[in-house]
């Protein structure tokens, strides 16, 4: 099985959102296999979630440089590996 992130974006809407984080995967060898997203008045919310098998940096710069990302377009950005992801939402 292929082990996954969950990567999470919010913030108020502008062009180019989908394209920064999805170069940004693919610079850092994430394949995207899932993606949501809305745009609810001008907040902008994406649920994306990435097989990382294929990284080509360590996890942690992985969601070092997604934050980093965000910080630097005004939105929040985070990636959660998927174990984690799931732990936390079980009942």
């Amino acid at each position: 099985m292929k082990k996954k992130a969950v990567i999470s974006v919010t913030g108020r809407d502008n062009v180019g959102i989908i394209a920064k984080v999805s170069a940004l995967c693919a610079e850092l060898g994430a394949n995207i296999s899932d993606i949501s997203q809305t745009v609810l008045q001008d907040y902008f919310a994406m649920i994306m979630i990435v097989e990382i098998d294929g990284l080509n940096v360590p996890f942690t710069e992985f969601v070092d440089r997604v934050r980093t990302l965000g910080r630097e377009n005004s939105l929040e950005i985070n990636a959660m590996h998927e174990d984690i992801f799931d732990s936390m939402h079980k009942i």
